[in-house]
C-alpha cells in the first residue's frame, strides 16, 4: 500500500497513511500481440489505479478543438494525428550503440613494462539502458579476456543514477566498478542515432600503443638453429598441428554378431603420434566415447623376436626393444594397415594429407576406394488384411498410429451436396417367388456416397416393410478388399443391378429429382446412364399417353352408352315430349363428329331417354343424384325452373317407365379401389374408399322436394320457340 503525507504536516513517521481503495499496483500493459501482429495499447491507468493525464487532452486543447472553424479553401492547415504509442522494449528492440575504447592496466614486478594498454569495446541497449563492456580475445596472451562486465544497468554515482546514452559521447571517461575507460570512437549507428537527438559527438582519438609490444617490434627476431635436421625440437616447430587424417574401417564380420565399422586415423607430424577415432552414426546405439585409441605411438617391427610375440597387453614394449615406428608411409590409401592386432582399411584421406604426400613422398598415389555400400531398400510396409469388423477406414487407422484417429472425410463435398439425395424404385431379383412384386426405395446420398433401402408397406401382404437398410457405403462386387470401390450415382442407371449384402437390386425407375439432377449434372454422368433414363422417360410418356387414350376410349364407350342413337338427324316432330332430356355441350362431339349445319342447330333440342344418366369427363364434375330415380342433377341450382303447372309435370306410372338400371352393371359406378384409376399423389384427388363414404339422403326429408305437386314444374324438352342461346344454358343438365 503507497503511503501519502498529510498536507501542511512534515515528513516524518506518523504524519502519512495509506489509501484503502488502491490495492492495485501492478504496470498497465502496453503491448500485445492479435492474430500473431504486435498492437501497441496506450495505457491510461497508473501504477496504484491512477489516472495517467499525460496522455489525455488538457482543457485548453479541449477549448481550441471546439472553438476550431477550419474553412474550405484557404482555412487553417490541418494538424498531423498524434503518433501511435510504441513502448520503448519494440521501439528499440536490437538497437545496440557501439563505443570502441581502452583502459591502462598497472603492471606490478615487472621489469619490462610499467602498464598495459588493453582495448575494449562498450554496448550500450537501448532497449533497457544495459551496458556491457568486452575485450577482444589474443591467442596465447595470458589475459583473461572476453567479456569483463556482463550487461546491466552501470552505476553512474553514489547517488544511485546510472549511466544513460545522453551521457555518453566519444572522447570521455566512463568510471564503473573502479575502472575508468576511455571512450575513443563509435559506429555509423551510434553517431546517426546521437545527431538525430541533439548530441554531437566528439572527434574520435586513436588507442594508444602499448609499450611492451613496441618494445619487442623494435628488438630483432630471435634465430634458432639445430644442430641437426632429427631434432625433435625442429621437427616439433616445423610439423606443429599438421596432422595427416585417413578414413578406414575394420571388417569384423567374420566373428559372432561382427559388423563393419568406421574410424578415422589421425597421425601427427610434429612427434609421430597416432589416435584412432570412432565414427559414430545417429542411433547406432552404442556410447560415445571420444575415441578408441589414444594418441601414442605404434611399433612397427621389433629388435628381439621374443618380445615381438610377446602380449602386449600385460607388458608395455619400451622404447629401446622397438626397431622401427609406424611413419606417413605405412599409410596408403587402398592398403590395409595393423595397428593393435586389428586390420585397418584405408580407403581415403583428406586434402592436406594428399598434399603432403604429393610434395613430400614420391612415387605414391592416393585414390580413393569406393567402399560405401548402398543402403539397403526400406521394408516395405504392408496392411494387414481386412478382418470385417468396422469400414476398412477405421480398421486402416489402427494399422497406421497407436491412437487411431477417425478417417478423413470430405467436409468440402459434404456441405455443397447436403440434403441432395437421389431416389430410385428397385425390385429384388430372387428365385422366392413371393419377393418378385415387391417394391423398394432406393436412396443414394450425393454427399457421403450412402445408400439407404426402404420398404413401403403394402398393406395385407404379410410384410411390415419400413427401413431395411440404414446409410452405409456398398462396395463394387469383386473389388478388392483392401481397397473396395463403393457405388457411385454414375453405376446407378435403368435396369442396373446393384448387390447389396447378397441380395441384387434392380433400379426401375426414379422419381422427377433424379431426371432434373441428371438433366443439370450431364458433364459428370456417363452417356449409357443418360441414355438409360431418357429411354426410360420416353416410355413414361408414351405409356402416360397410351393411358390417357384408353381413358378417353372408356369414356366415350360410357357416353355411347348414355346416348340414344337414332337417325342422325330427328325432326322435332318426332321427339317425344316424355322422353326428351338436355344432353351437356361437352357429350355432343362424340354423337356426331363432323355435324352438318341443320345439326348444330338442332343440337340445342336433343334428346335422349331419361333413363340414360350422361357421365361427365373428369370425376371432380360427378354428383350423385338427389332422387335414385335417375333425375339428372343440375350443375347450378339457378339453372332450375320450378313448373308453375301440375300439367307441366310429367310422372312415371309404371316402374318400367322410370328406367331404373337393372343390374347393377348397368350403372358405371366403380365398386372398389381397383375399378379407379387413382393418381400418383395422394392429394390430387380425395376418393371414397366404401359406397358408405357417400352421402344417401335417408329419409325423403333430405331432400328438397316441395310441398306441393303443382310447385314441381320440370321442363321435358325445350320449347319449339326458344332460340336465344343464353336461354338455352339454363336448360343444360
Amino acid at each position: 500500500m503507497s503511503c501519502y503525507p498529510v498536507r501542511g504536516l512534515p515528513l516524518l513517521p506518523g504524519n502519512t497513511f495509506r489509501d484503502p481503495t488502491k490495492s492495485n499496483f501492478h504496470r498497465s500493459q502496453t503491448f500485445f500481440y492479435k492474430n500473431g501482429i504486435a498492437v501497441p495499447v496506450v495505457p491510461k491507468v497508473g501504477i496504484g489505479g491512477e489516472p495517467i493525464h499525460v496522455n489525455q487532452l488538457s482543457l485548453s486543447d479541449v477549448d481550441e478543438l471546439a472553438n476550431k472553424k477550419p474553412t474550405l479553401t484557404y482555412g487553417q492547415a490541418k494538424q498531423a494525428p498524434p503518433a501511435d504509442f510504441v513502448p520503448g522494449h519494440v521501439a528499440f528492440d536490437k538497437k545496440v550503440l557501439k563505443f570502441d575504447g581502452y583502459f591502462k592496466e598497472t603492471v606490478h614486478e615487472s621489469p619490462y613494462e610499467y602498464y598495459r594498454v588493453r582495448p575494449i569495446i562498450l554496448y550500450y541497449y537501448l532497449e533497457d539502458d544495459s551496458i556491457s563492456i568486452h575485450e577482444p580475445e589474443v591467442d596465447n596472451s595470458g589475459l583473461t579476456q572476453g567479456k569483463l562486465i556482463n550487461r546491466q544497468r552501470l552505476p553512474k554515482n553514489d547517488q544511485g543514477d546510472c549511466w544513460h546514452w545522453k551521457d555518453l559521447n566519444v572522447a570521455m571517461e566512463v568510471v564503473a566498478y573502479g575502472k575508468r575507460y576511455r571512450l575513443t570512437s563509435c559506429d555509423k549507428f551510434t553517431c546517426d542515432f546521437m545527431v538525430s537527438h541533439g548530441i554531437i559527438p566528439n572527434c574520435p582519438e586513436m588507442i594508444p600503443p602499448d609499450p611492451y609490444i613496441e618494445s619487442r617490434k623494435r628488438n630483432p627476431a630471435r634465430e634458432h638453429v639445430t644442430p641437426s635436421d632429427f631434432d625433435k625440437l625442429k621437427q616439433f616447430l616445423t610439423y606443429d598441428r599438421k596432422v595427416l587424417r585417413f578414413y578406414a574401417y575394420w571388417n569384423d564380420t567374420d566373428n559372432m554378431f561382427g559388423e563393419c565399422r568406421r574410424y578415422i586415423i589421425h597421425y601427427y607430424l610434429a612427434d609421430g603420434t597416432v589416435e584412432i577415432r570412432d565414427v559414430y552414426e545417429r542411433n547406432d546405439g552404442r556410447d560415445p566415447f571420444p575415441m578408441m585409441v589414444g594418441r601414442r605411438r605404434y611399433p612397427k617391427t621389433l629388435k628381439d623376436e621374443a618380445a615381438a610375440n610377446f602380449p602386449t597387453i600385460s607388458m608395455e614394449v619400451a622404447d629401446q626393444e622397438v626397431k622401427e615406428w609406424y611413419g606417413p608411409r605405412d599409410f596408403i590409401v587402398g592398403q590395409p594397415v595393423t595397428l593393435l592386432g586389428r586390420e585397418f582399411f584405408i580407403y581415403d584421406c583428406d586434402e592436406f594429407t594428399k598434399n603432403y604426400f604429393y610434395q613430400n613422398i614420391r612415387g605414391v598415389e592416393l585414390h580413393p576406394v569406393d567402399v560405401i555400400k548402398k543402403p539397403a531398400p526400406p521394408e516395405k510396409k504392408w496392411v494387414p488384411p481386412y478382418n470385417g469388423f468396422g469400414s476398412v477406414e477405421d480398421s486402416l487407422g489402427n494399422c497406421l498410429s497407436l491412437i487411431p484417429k477417425p478417417p478423413k472425410k470430405d467436409v468440402l463435398k459434404m456441405l455443397e451436396m447436403d440434403k441432395i439425395i437421389l431416389r430410385y424404385e428397385a425390385k429384388m431379383e430372387s428365385r422366392n417367388p413371393d419377393d418378385w412384386n415387391r417394391r423398394f426405395i432406393l436412396s443414394f446420398h450425393v454427399a457421403t456416397d450412402e445408400i439407404s433401402i426402404f420398404e413401403p408397406p403394402l398393406r395385407n401382404s404379410g410384410r411390415i416393410g419400413g427401413r431395411i437398410l440404414s446409410k452405409i457405403r456398398i462396395p463394387k462386387p469383386g473389388s478388392n478388399v483392401e481397397k473396395p470401390e463403393f457405388y457411385t450415382a454414375k453405376d446407378l442407371a435403368i435396369c442396373s443391378i446393384v448387390e447389396v449384402l447378397g441380395c441384387r437390386f434392380i433400379i426401375t425407375d426414379a422419381d422427377e429429382y433424379v431426371y432434373k439432377y441428371l438433366q443439370a449434372n450431364a458433364a459428370e454422368f456417363p452417356s449409357e446412364v443418360l441414355n438409360s433414363f431418357q429411354q426410360k422417360a420416353q416410355e413414361r410418356k408414351a405409356q402416360m399417353v397410351q393411358e390417357s387414350l384408353e381413358t378417353q376410349q372408356k369414356e366415350m364407350d360410357q357416353k355411347a352408352r348414355c346416348v340414344s342413337f337414332g337417325d342422325p338427324v330427328l325432326a322435332p316432330a318426332e321427339i317425344s315430349r316424355e322422353d326428351c332430356v338436355m344432353i351437356p355441350s361437352e357429350c355432343r362431339q362424340f354423337l356426331d363428329p363432323i355435324p352438318s349445319k341443320a345439326q348444330s342447330q338442332e343440337d340445342i333440342q336433343t334428346h335422349q331417354c331419361k333413363r340414360d344418366i350422361c357421365p361427365p369427363l373428369n370425376q371432380g364434375d360427378t354428383r350423385p343424384p338427389k332422387i335414385q330415380g335417375g333425375i339428372c342433377p343440375q350443375q347450378i341450382q339457378a339453372d332450375i325452373r320450378t313448373p308453375q303447372h301440375r300439367a307441366d309435370i310429367y310422372m312415371p306410372q309404371n316402374q318400367g317407365d322410370a328406367c331404373l338400371p337393372q343390374n347393377q352393371g348397368d350403372i358405371h359406378t366403380p365398386q372398389y379401389q381397383t375399378n379407379i384409376r387413382t393418381p400418383q399423389n395422394q392429394g390430387d384427388i380425395r376418393t371414397p374408399q366404401y359406397q358408405t363414404d357417400i352421402r344417401i339422403p335417408q329419409n325423403q326429408g333430405d331432400i328438397c322436394t316441395p310441398q306441393y305437386q303443382t310447385d314441381i314444374h320440370t321442363p321435358q324438352c325445350v320449347p319449339t320457340g326458344l332460340q336465344d342461346q343464353s336461354t338455352f344454358q339454363n336448360y343444360n343438365c
